[in-house]
């Protein structure tokens, strides 16, 4: 297969050159899959490195502001000062409500921020979106840690510092749900995209281990170290992503490999059965969107500008109001909502949860709660699986958010239990709790974004990708910041509480799409 060199990633160029030496390889490895399981793998990575650097501000609370009374290591310079572990600003009274506007400041802005991204994602080129965002990225989430190093106590320093990194981060979703929606078609999505949405999991779990590693000797390194994992990840992405099959031009090389076996069959007597075709992509060898025949070949090189429309795309992008429009996107939206308002709520305060209603330290409790996460892996692929084998992703949401209720009942009373009965409610919790915002955020997102009503326009799926998640965003800054006032003002039982009626309400929100549901069995 050749190609244009200047239409393919440098670190994809040099692979090419090094197979053509050995012919024998392209024999063994199917060339068209291998461009297309790399995608699989460079995506799964790129947002488990998104979310590892999202991860530390959740750890690094513990000892931001703890009992100063509790702590033994390293030996306090002054005796008489009851505040000398703790790190001022947060060192207040209402330190919570601190931290919550923390947790506020980074995901109002991510929230904000998306629905604009989305809209960039669809008009430019997504690979170099996607670098620049994980460069940025890395940067605002190692200047947090960098406080440390330069005695920085400005609150203002800090809520800038997440502002900035909320507004970089936007650019990670939409890119990687517009490259695996280019690449993968409809067959067995939920499935698919269930285990690949593990790694949202995956990123907070090695975010949550990387910064334990030192959040009790040097929590500035708990910042930094995933700011690196996130910046070589995007340098990865830049060398070997290739982002749409027509930039490696596997469009014709398929159409000519169906070409050559027509010829093939007519040489031998047999006609092709329709004149009015030149040739058929068999369905097992479809690679884009699924949505339509017509879809556009997206022209996007090394040389071109990060602006695609100076290219002249044939089609025009689909704006904000046209996606709303779309069938299912606003109950979906805003179900979405209230699902990443409870998942979040564990994001950033489940280590400190932990640490309140236990004896563990700082580094067991940031441990102990990345089960949750272990949890949300199976989750995902469950309400996948589920989803593809009924059709019914309303339905699917619907189920796994009632039955996290009672999961979150019985998480906050009987978690103090035991270690083992710890374990397995934090498991069962994640994986109810998670099971349905991974779903929403990647096969149903996908879905919308190819829907019928855009009359094959491929050109929808990053602005959909960005409504869905931007709304789900707004309820994620929400989440944290009433646990954190709520918690300071009355108890972590009324935050559960506040947890459970977030449910009820995602679920009222999905009635109407799971009554169609259901009425279109059989």
């Amino acid at each position: 297969m050749s190609s244009p060199t200047n239409s393919v990633p440098y670190g994809v160029q040099i692979l090419q050159k090094i197979s053509d030496k050995f012919p024998g390889l392209t024999r063994i490895v199917d060339r068209d899959n291998l461009y297309k399981y790399s995608v699989l793998v460079l995506t799964f990575i790129t947002y488990a490195a998104y979310h590892a650097s999202r991860k530390p501000i959740s750890v690094v609370k513990i000892v931001l502001y703890q009992n100063c009374s509790e702590v033994t290591t390293p030996a306090p310079i002054n005796n008489t000062d009851p505040d000398w572990c703790n790190w001022a600003p947060f060192n207040a009274e209402h330190h919570n409500a601190l931290f919550g506007t923390l947790d506020s400041a980074f995901l109002f802005s991510y929230g904000i921020a998306m629905f604009f991204s989305g809209l960039i994602a669809e008009r430019v080129n997504i690979r170099i979106f996607l670098t620049i965002g994980m460069l940025l990225s890395g940067t605002a989430c190692s200047m947090f840690g960098l406080a440390h190093y330069y005695n920085i106590h400005s609150m203002w320093y800090f809520i800038g510092v997440q502002i900035f990194g909320g507004i970089c981060q936007t650019t990670g979703w939409p890119g990687v749900v517009t490259a695996m929606g280019n690449w993968f078609g409809k067959g067995n999505r939920g499935f698919i995209f269930g285990i690949w949405n593990s790694h949202t999991s995956i990123g907070n779990i090695i975010g949550t281990l990387l910064a334990s590693l030192y959040v009790e000797s040097n929590w500035g390194l708990s910042f930094i170290v995933p700011g690196i994992f996130i910046i070589s990840s995007g340098i990865l992405n830049y060398l070997f992503l290739v982002v749409h099959p027509s930039d490696i031009n596997i469009d014709s090389h398929l159409n000519e490999k169906v070409q050559n076996g027509h010829k093939a069959l007519e040489r031998n007597g047999i006609r092709r059965q329709s004149p009015h075709r030149d040739y058929n992509v068999p369905e097992e060898n479809e690679i884009l969107k699924g949505s339509s025949e017509e879809d556009e070949v997206k022209e996007k090189t090394e040389g071109s500008p990060i602006l695609s429309h100076l290219n002249g795309s044939p089609k025009k992008a689909v704006g904000f109001i046209g996606a709303i429009k779309i069938p299912g996107v606003i109950e979906f939206s805003m179900c979405l909502f209230f699902a990443k308002l409870v998942s979040y709520t564990f994001l950033y305060w489940l280590p400190n949860y932990i640490k309140y209603s236990s004896t563990y330290s700082p580094s067991q409790s940031a441990d102990l709660s990345t089960l949750f996460d272990v949890g949300g892996i199976f989750g995902g692929i469950a309400a996948g699986i589920f989803s593809d084998m009924f059709g019914k992703s309303a339905c699917t949401c619907a189920v796994m958010l009632f039955l996290a209720i009672p999961s979150l009942y019985a998480y906050n009373w009987l978690s103090s239990v035991s270690l083992i009965v710890n374990i397995a409610l934090l498991v069962v919790a994640g994986g109810l709790v998670n099971g349905p915002y991974a779903l929403i955020t990647t096969a149903v997102s996908a879905e919308l974004g190819t829907h019928s009503s855009l009359k094959g326009n491929s050109k929808a799926l990053s602005t959909v990708t960005s409504i869905i998640d931007g709304t789900g965003s707004i309820g994620a800054a929400v989440g944290p910041l009433l646990a954190a006032y709520i918690s300071d003002l009355f108890d972590w039982t009324s935050v559960f509480y506040m947890l459970m009626g977030s449910n009820v309400l995602a679920i009222l929100l999905l009635t109407r799409l799971v009554k169609r549901e259901l009425q279109n069995v059989g």
